[in-house]
């Protein structure tokens, strides 16, 4: 069966990354955008341009939408594809709150659909033997998480640098980061802010924001985490998992974000090599399948609210906490 697909926005990672993806999927099509710009979508080479999203939404020969818009926009607009009758997979952050993902979740149970937050270097190959690794035991016992993605954002009329769009450092390079803490830890660590400095750009958004926390299952069992997110640093991707018997770490610069390029991690002292992949297309293909009644990995909501949550106590908290 091939997914008809239909797109809520042009935004540059759905040309480059979904739209190539799509393509190359064997069970997706792109049947539908619809986007401010109808020559941006006409770009895309649909099947169909709609003038409107509720037109997309009306569309009975749209199976899934993909949501690519700015994130203040990502709880009314799953909502309304999900009470449509359609499937979404929305780009990160799922919501701007927690609370907007449960929102969000509940109207995906009310309408029997999917929601899947499209957090693509989930389906990473070495993202998935990564948590094979730590969950098999090998590291030990963990002690402590470092996670770093930052670059100099030069952003011109961009969603990223207003609040009320959901902008800043943290809702847009944190969410690859803490995702990595839930996938490698579970749902049920609890997460406490230690330390906290964030500096607040000129339009109002967190240019930097930088955390130190604890996760932990028990009061003898917990874990430094330390993470870094920023618009204004060199760009910089790290990820380096610490045990009491070894340590694991993505080789090279793109820790969250490779793509279509080898990549390798370190554990003690080997290391293990991956081929070029695009996480994007499996990404695509496994919620094709999953659609189709067949076999195909997808991360439980409940992580994505967890996640939500997480970047809710870091964004809340007072800078020095």
């Amino acid at each position: 069966m091939s997914i008809r697909w239909g797109f809520l926005g042009a935004s540059w990672v759905a040309k480059t990354a979904l739209v190539p993806a799509v393509k190359n999927a064997t069970n997706a099509t792109l049947q539908a955008v619809a986007s401010r710009d109808p020559k941006r979508s006409a770009a895309f080479e649909p099947t169909t341009v709609h003038n409107s999203y509720e037109e997309l939404l009306a569309d009975p020969n749209v199976d899934a939408v993909y949501i690519s818009l700015a994130n203040h926009l990502h709880c009314e607009w799953v909502i309304k594809a999900l009470t449509a009758g359609k499937h979404v997979l929305c780009e990160k952050p799922l919501a701007t709150t927690s609370a907007q993902a449960r929102l969000m979740a509940a109207a995906a149970e009310a309408n029997d659909r999917l929601l899947v937050e499209a957090v693509w270097t989930r389906w990473h190959p070495r993202f998935a033997r990564m948590v094979e690794i730590v969950r098999g035991g090998e590291l030990g016992e963990l002690r402590s998480i470092e996670s770093v993605f930052t670059f100099p954002g030069n952003f011109v009329d961009n969603y990223r640098t207003s609040p009320e769009f959901g902008g800043g450092s943290l809702l847009d390079v944190g969410p690859y980061q803490v995702h990595t803490w839930v996938a490698l830890r579970g749902i049920d660590s609890q997460f406490n802010v230690l330390e906290l400095d964030r500096n607040i750009g000129p339009t109002g958004i967190d240019m930097t924001t930088q955390v130190t926390g604890h996760l932990s299952d028990t009061e003898s069992a917990r874990i430094e985490v330390r993470a870094l997110a920023s618009f204004e640093r060199p760009e910089q991707q790290r990820l380096v998992v610490t045990g009491s018997l070894k340590q694991l770490e993505c080789v090279g610069n793109e820790a969250f974000t490779s793509w279509n390029s080898a990549s390798a991690l370190r554990i003690g002292d080997r290391q293990e090599d991956f081929a070029p992949i695009d996480p994007f297309q499996v990404m695509l293909q496994d919620f094709g399948s999953r659609i189709s009644g067949e076999s195909g990995w997808l991360p439980e909501l409940s992580e994505s609210i967890r996640v939500m949550e997480i970047l809710d106590q870091i964004r809340l908290a007072p800078p020095g906490a």
